[in-house]
């Protein structure tokens, strides 16, 4: 009897057209080896604040990343979008703090509402900035009436403050396909609307986002990317109490497809398409990689009482640090040695 080959499918980068894509690839998976260990760094007062969580075995491990803070070097990063592109800020912000020589006093973190983030490296002159913007597009809430209207022809109130990046990366997704519905009003072509389908919605404010980028970004100098959607694990792929990543190809996504082609469509009849970071392939097999009822709400961690409610209270979209986000955050660092490499080659 042949012995069975413990080879199972995840997802490796590959460079094809105007974006940075990913494709499946083969890798060799003991099974006595999948574990993970928890950090969850609050960014505000990052110095001292850090959650160390060992679930199943293994070793802790740092990572450093000397060679990307290099490469970052006199240049800015702005990222923005929902929680799961604050979930990759978060992720950069403590790949490259843990690299920074001396960062308790070489590094600075500021937090402004959750509606803003930065980290800056003083000795290599760079930051990373989030800034929140779930629909990219303007949200304007009154808080006298209580409502909300999305502004579905407007770029996003901060999208001043994005001018001059050298690296964009920008995501939207989730809210389209729930929060969308908790809206007052939508203002579209002029007019005031209480309800639209979330195809439409997402296509106006996407062609609101690229006519931006198109007119305000030189791709010659600022390197953009757009994030795919980041796959949820409910329902039949829940998360709870999961330490390995799904070795099959059992995955059923939920997000609506006829969203994605609308962002990756919109994308392509740019006049100088962004780049397509696809994550979704790489992601999906991984409902081990969620914190679970190992998260936090509003700033603290879950009480014992909600950790015995995971029905309620498990976190099963967003991602554990050092988690798959770093993954995220390694691509588009490929992207800048490729490009590097490739204007070497040409000079």
């Amino acid at each position: 009897m042949k012995k069975r080959q413990k080879r199972k499918n995840i997802a490796a980068i590959s460079l094809m057209g105007n974006g940075l894509m990913l494709r499946k690839t083969v890798l060799c998976i003991r099974d006595h080896s999948v574990h993970f260990l928890v950090i969850k760094l609050v960014a505000k007062g990052m110095e001292g604040q850090i959650l160390n969580m060992k679930i199943g075995v293994g070793k802790q491990r740092g990572v450093k990343f000397p060679n990307m803070l290099e490469r970052l070097r006199g240049k800015r990063v702005i990222i923005v979008g929902d929680s799961l592109n604050r979930n990759m800020w978060e992720s950069l912000a403590c790949l490259l703090y843990s690299s920074i020589p001396n960062p308790s006093s070489e590094a600075h973190v500021q937090e402004t509402n959750g509606f803003y983030k930065v980290i800056r490296a003083k000795v290599y002159n760079c930051s990373v900035e989030f800034y929140w913007s779930p629909f990219l597009v303007d949200l304007v809430e009154n808080q006298k009436r209580g409502t909300k209207t999305l502004k579905l022809e407007k770029i996003s109130s901060s999208a001043s403050k994005w001018r001059g990046a050298d690296i964009m990366v920008f995501n939207t997704g989730h809210w389209w396909k729930g929060k969308l519905k908790e809206l007052n009003y939508l203002l579209y072509r002029g007019k005031v609307v209480r309800k639209m389908e979330s195809e439409l919605a997402l296509e106006t404010a996407m062609k609101t986002w690229a006519h931006w980028i198109d007119k305000n970004v030189d791709m010659n100098n600022t390197k953009v990317f757009f994030r795919s959607i980041s796959p949820e694990h409910k329902e039949d792929q829940w998360c709870y109490n999961e330490t390995k990543p799904i070795m099959d190809e059992s995955y059923v996504a939920t997000f609506p497809k006829s969203l994605v082609e609308i962002v990756e469509r919109t994308i392509g009849r740019m006049s100088k398409p962004a780049r397509y970071l696809n994550i979704t392939n790489l992601s999906q097999y991984r409902r081990d990689a969620h914190p679970s009822i190992y998260t936090s709400r509003q700033g603290k961690l879950l009480t014992v009482a909600q950790r015995n409610d995971p029905l309620t209270y498990a976190d099963c979209s967003h991602w554990c640090l050092p988690g798959l986000p770093d993954t995220w955050n390694s691509l588009v660092y490929a992207s800048m040695v490729l490009d590097k490499s490739r204007d070497n080659s040409i000079s």
